[in-house]
């Protein structure tokens, strides 16, 4: 009998051993995207004729249930705290529990007591809802300046974003702040090759320049140019690997938590086009953390979800029918085209230049043909603007024109894809995995078994019962 249960403490021995052989995490988020939002955008690779996402074809598939505590429907901070806390919190709320008073520790900070580095990364501002989710513990989301400061004071080796939302306030400028805590902060890629020499923690945003034009993110993919000082999350993920990898500090590994926060943004707008280009600028990161997965399959762990949908979208309307490949024919997110029309606007602004200016931006009677009532509602925003009566619309991040939008509006019915709203659903999300520990993300699950499955594969400390 004694020894039957010597046996029994072998294997359970083993057991837990092989759970904890992920030494490499890689933790994708994408911010506002559901499984249409994936299938969109592999549609749009298909129609296109390019290779599918890298991450669609990964061997583990799951979904997770997204409610938090306080809604059927939940906000970024409260599905990020879930992601990140293995806990359902209240709406608005960041690293506490329900009663916005309790805070409760996080995966990353898990990462690092296990003496794994750690690095966040976001491709919009540092402290907002889901990275601030892995560092930050505040009642309320919009709290971006205490964000900030836990941030400063808190010990993780790695942070890159776009910039601070509220760079100073009461404990007075962020970045000197940073400096002070033993942090180097880099602006741009060339900074960051400069400085990550001899820096032994690090904090990389855009460069000024950028910052100057948008600090709340780095640009949609789509609107992104060549030389124009802004930051991808997939030269964030090179970035994070080369820091973390230097001078010994992943001797026991690492965690790295990637958000592509943008996705969210252009679906609450429901420009299905810009929203197709943030999932595949997140699938290229994705990629990155791939090549690493291939030089080290047996102690890698990539784990991709959402923390919640965003905007109901909904493939094919009407006949049989989705053609994804017409939204390639759009140039620029519906936000960047109101500084088109606004230059266009300083010249005569006649219809026809007008109409030439949608061909360009949005392929509309160049490649896609709109019908006459949809060219009618067109012809009428823009009379709308002439005539001084035309009304912006509102979305949670952006203000855009009603002429844009109504634009956006047709390519996506003459691409067969449509909306449910401007805010978040309660559909369940993806979650796709492959390598150490992987196995355990297949099937049905709520969002708060992730980060519990994931610090079980990596044998990071278990989370307290929910």
């Amino acid at each position: 009998m004694r020894f039957l249960h010597s046996l029994l403490l072998f294997f359970a021995a083993l057991a837990l051993h092989a759970q904890g052989t992920a030494k490499y995490v890689f933790f994708f988020i994408g911010d506002g995207m559901g499984a249409n939002q994936v299938g969109l955008a592999n549609d749009f690779m298909r129609q296109t004729g390019q290779p599918p996402l890298a991450f669609a074809s990964l061997p583990v598939l799951g979904l997770a249930a997204t409610h938090s505590a306080t809604n059927g429907v939940t906000d970024s901070a409260a599905g990020g705290t879930a992601l990140a806390c293995g806990h359902k919190t209240a709406n608005g709320t960041l690293g506490m529990l329900a009663d916005r008073a309790t805070p409760i520790a996080n995966l990353a900070q898990r990462a690092h007591e296990a003496h794994r580095a750690v690095g966040i990364l976001t491709s919009v501002s540092v402290d907002h809802a889901t990275p601030a989710a892995f560092f930050a513990h505040v009642p309320d989301r919009g709290q971006y300046h205490e964000i900030g400061r836990q941030l400063a004071y808190g010990d993780f080796e790695f942070h890159a974003g776009s910039d601070f939302l509220q760079p100073t306030g009461n404990h007075g400028n962020l970045y000197a702040l940073c400096e002070e805590r033993g942090m180097t902060v880099a602006r741009g890629a060339e900074q960051y090759a400069a400085k990550a020499n001899g820096a032994s923690r690090m904090l990389l945003l855009q460069t000024e320049e950028a910052s100057r034009r948008e600090s709340k993110s780095v640009p949609y993919a789509i609107d992104r140019r060549p030389g124009d000082g802004s930051l991808s999350l997939a030269t964030m993920t090179e970035a994070a690997i080369d820091f973390l990898t230097r001078d010994g500090r992943a001797a026991d590994g690492f965690f790295i938590m990637a958000e592509g926060g943008k996705i969210d943004w252009a679906c609450h707008s429901n420009d299905a086009a810009t929203v197709v280009r943030e999932v595949v600028d997140l699938d290229s990161a994705v990629s990155v953390a791939l090549r690493f997965y291939r030089q080290h399959p047996h102690e890698t762990l990539i784990v991709i979800t959402a923390d919640h949908e965003t905007g109901g979208l909904g493939l094919g309307r009407g006949p049989y029918e989705l053609f994804a490949d017409r939204l390639a024919h759009q140039s620029q997110s519906v936000d960047a085209y109101g500084a088109t029309l606004a230059a266009l606007r300083r010249g005569p602004f006649a219809w026809n230049d007008v109409r030439n200016s949608l061909g360009q931006t949005f392929g509309l009677w160049t490649a896609v043909q709109p019908n006459q009532q949809q060219e009618a509602r067109l012809r009428r925003a823009y009379e709308r603007i002439v005539s001084g009566e035309a009304n912006d619309e509102r979305s949670l991040y952006q203000r855009d024109s009603e002429l844009a939008a109504e634009a956006r509006r047709v390519l996506a019915e003459c691409a067969r894809v449509s909306w449910a709203s401007g805010g978040h659903s309660a559909a369940m999300v993806p979650v796709y995995a492959i390598g150490a520990g992987a196995e355990a993300f297949a099937g049905l699950m709520d969002n708060t078994d992730v980060p519990r499955r994931i610090a079980a594969a990596a044998g990071y400390a278990p989370f307290a019962n929910r």
